[in-house]
Formats: C-alpha cells, sequence, structure tokens
C-alpha cells in the first residue's frame, strides 16, 4: 500500500503523516490490486462473518485486506458495523421504486456511518504514535472520533462552528469527553482552522480530508453486498456533504471491480441539500467548482465548500452516476415516512430517500431497478428537527405527513371518542 496524489501522481509511504500532496492535492491509499486477486475472495469474507473473534466481528475489519493490512494490535474498534439492510413498503411506495433497500448507518456505535472510516484513521493515529487527534465538525464526526479517541486512550479536540448544529450531536462529543471548541464561523471556518492546528501542533487530523478515514467507509458497500449475496444493485444513493462517504463507495467499488469480486458497475447518486448544493451546480451547470454558504436543515451535509469534491466527481463519472438536489420541504417529507416505517433516520439521511424519489419521478431510475439508499445516522441525532415537523413548527416548511398529538380530556369517554 501506498499514498498517491490524486492530480499528479506523487507517491509516499502510508507511515508518513501528511493529508495533502506537496502540490496541495488529496491523497487516496492505493492497493496492490494483483496481490489482493490471489488473498480475498466472498468466501473468505463469508467465513469471517460467522466468527466472533477480533478483529473480524467489526464491520470494516471482516474486510481488512481490502481496509488497511496492519498489525491487529494497532486496531481500534467497538466494533463497528453490523447494520441492517431494510426494506419497507411505506418507503418503497413514496418513491415509486419496488425493490429499495435502506442500508442505515445509523445503527453503528455512536449513531452515524462516521464509525467506519474513525475504527480506521484512528488505528493509523495510533500505529503513527500520536496521543492526540482532532478534527471539525458539525456534529457526527466530533461524536465519534471523542468516543474511538477515548477508546484509544488520546486526547480529542473538537472545532465546531458557532452556527446551529444538532445537539443530539454535541451531547455526545461533550459526553465521551472532547475538548470542544466553538469558533466564530461556520463549518468551513472551523476546517480551515483545525488543519493549520494539526499542522502546527503534534496533532492527528480525523476529518474526511485523511485518507483513511475513506478507507474505513469503504466497507460500506462490502457489507451491503455481502448482505445481498455479493450481488451487484443498480444504484447505491447516498446524501453530499462533505462528499467523503461518495467518494469511498465508489473506491470500494471499483477495487472490487479490478479484483473481480463483482462483475458490473452500480451506478451511484449523490444528493445534496439545496441550500448546500456545490457539487450539484458543478454537476448540472458544467461550471469550475465554486464554494456556497451553505443553510439547510439537513446539518450533516451544511457544508458548503466540501473536501473531497474532486474525489467525488471522478467516482460519479467512473460509476455513470448523477448528482441531484432537494429541498428542505423534501428531505423532511421524506423524513415522515422513514420514520413511520419504524426505522428513522436523521434528516440529512434522507437526502437519499428525496432524491430517489426524485430521480425516479425524472425516469432517471427504472422503478423495477434494485436501488440501495443509505441512511447515514441515527434519528436521535436531530429530535428537535422531528418534533418541530410533527408540531408544524420548522420555519418554511409544511408539515405535510405531520403526527399531532392529540390533546383531550382525561376520561375513557374522550379517549374511545379518538379511538373510534
Amino acid at each position: 500500500m501506498i499514498l498517491r496524489c490524486i492530480e499528479c501522481g506523487r507517491e509516499y509511504p502510508i507511515n508518513e503523516v501528511r493529508y495533502r500532496c506537496d502540490c496541495g492535492d488529496l491523497l487516496e491509499v492505493v492497493h496492490d490490486i494483483e496481490r489482493l486477486k490471489k488473498r480475498v475472495s466472498c468466501r473468505l469474507f463469508d467465513e469471517r462473518l460467522a466468527k466472533r473473534e477480533f478483529p473480524y466481528n467489526s464491520g470494516v475489519w471482516r474486510y481488512k485486506e481490502l481496509i488497511l493490512d496492519i498489525e491487529n494490535k494497532f486496531i481500534i474498534s467497538r466494533p463497528e458495523g453490523n447494520t441492517n439492510l431494510y426494506q419497507s413498503d411505506k418507503v418503497g411506495e413514496y418513491v415509486g421504486i419496488e425493490d429499495i433497500w435502506l442500508k442505515h448507518e445509523g445503527e453503528n456505535p455512536t449513531a452515524s456511518f462516521k464509525d467506519r472510516g474513525m475504527s480506521c484513521a484512528i488505528s493509523v493515529a495510533k500505529m503513527l504514535g500520536f496521543k492526540k487527534v482532532a478534527c471539525a465538525s458539525t456534529g457526527n464526526t466530533s461524536a465519534s472520533m471523542a468516543s474511538y479517541a477515548d477508546l484509544a486512550g488520546m486526547e480529542s479536540i473538537v472545532f465546531i462552528p458557532e452556527e446551529k448544529i444538532a445537539f443530539g450531536k454535541l451531547a455526545q462529543a461533550l459526553a465521551y469527553g472532547a475538548k470542544t471548541i466553538q469558533i466564530k464561523g461556520d463549518f468551513d471556518d472551523a476546517m480551515k482552522l483545525v488543519q493549520k492546528v494539526c499542522q502546527e501542533f503534534r496533532v492527528y487530523l480525523l476529518n474526511s480530508i485523511n485518507p483513511f478515514r475513506i478507507e474505513g467507509q469503504k466497507a460500506i458497500c462490502f457489507e451491503v453486498l455481502q448482505q445481498l449475496d455479493w450481488q451487484v444493485p443498480d444504484w447505491f444513493i447516498l446524501p453530499g456533504g462533505n462528499l467523503g462517504n461518495n467518494t469511498a463507495l465508489s473506491k470500494g467499488l471499483r477495487e472490487l471491480y479490478q479484483i473481480g469480486m463483482i462483475n458490473r458497475i452500480p451506478r451511484m447518486a449523490v444528493i445534496q441539500a439545496q441550500g448546500a448544493n456545490p457539487l450539484y451546480t458543478m454537476w448540472k451547470e458544467r461550471t469550475p467548482f465554486e464554494a456556497v454558504k451553505a443553510e439547510t436543515i439537513a446539518t450533516a451535509v451544511k457544508i458548503g465548500n466540501p473536501v473531497s469534491w474532486k474525489k467525488s466527481i471522478r467516482g460519479i463519472e467512473w460509476s455513470r452516476g448523477v448528482v441531484e438536489q432537494v429541498t428542505d420541504q423534501e428531505i423532511m417529507d421524506a423524513k415522515a415516512f422513514v420514520d413511520a416505517s419504524g426505522i428513522g433516520a436523521e434528516p440529512a439521511s434522507c437526502c437519499s430517500i428525496a432524491g430517489a424519489r426524485k430521480l425516479t419521478k425524472a425516469g432517471i431510475i427504472d422503478k423495477k431497478e434494485r436501488v440501495v439508499a443509505i441512511l447515514t445516522g441515527n434519528l436521535l441525532k436531530d429530535p428537535d428537527a422531528v418534533v418541530n415537523y410533527h408540531l408544524d413548527r420548522l420555519k418554511g416548511i409544511k408539515s405535510t405527513y405531520a403526527n399531532k398529538p392529540i390533546m383531550i380530556e382525561s376520561s375513557l369517554k374522550a379517549v374511545r371518542k379518538v379511538l373510534e
């Protein structure tokens, strides 16, 4: 394995502490594909699925050779992954797709997909001898980093924006003991600052600019395929925030295709919130990438200058994919159906469902195709959004599918009237 620049191709050893190439562009982990062809197979991973031993009880490290083949003594795992793949008639009818599956990454230990990449990257931090780690976050990354840092015996430092973040996520970072620093500015300002901090002091950066975060997140698609008995779906649909997740999935799928473990390439759809849509604007208008001032109820994707946009575009083009945007109204209406299915997810997750509905109506996705939509975080990450939707208290959003509490007198007669 080596680190390689995505732009100029310069290579670096994986044990060198760096997040960018000398040319300024991002790095990615490059695996020896010919070696992997001899070492990995569906049968190997299916055998490990029945084992409970460390580290193969993790939904990341089960695929260790495809992720990061390091000594087990460095691996920090809770374990993460092993999340469920659901079907829902309600969601299927709402979206208009007969064969849609929901991969619920909110079932990870800290309730979001971030745990997969964090396990991998913090294991590298341990291997490199770091005692402190840091990230900028709108919530999910900080929650995950704080938890895994504590498990690894490291100090965690979180930079959060002064603008609105979901308290369910902030509560986790505080509870897990992170040193939390709130800055004047948005997420993109916090991201600029944390990179300077990690460069100036001996602190390891754990945002998705870190190439090892991407490696851990690849395990989402590996696990989906294993749950589908290694049958490749037609589409993967997922939210687009900092764009590390779709970067990871497209990279993982490309490597499986090169190895020969899959024989066709699923299409990728990245769904951005309309108020945080720089990738969509670039894609739709065929213009150079330009950051935006992000504003959306979906705080996990409230990112106007996503660091992984180049990697993201490359993966979308490779998969013959698309980029779409959805409004906050569409996000919250889709969320109402996910929640009412007994599954539940935070607003950003439901970009996937709102986007699937929009792409199906546009004829881009056929209703008979098999679609896997990624739900990135748990419903309780942002309980305020849930309650305020159902109480019709969200500014600028109509509570189309509200399930309001019913006020009655405390009597059997009143209850009977409601039930009848």
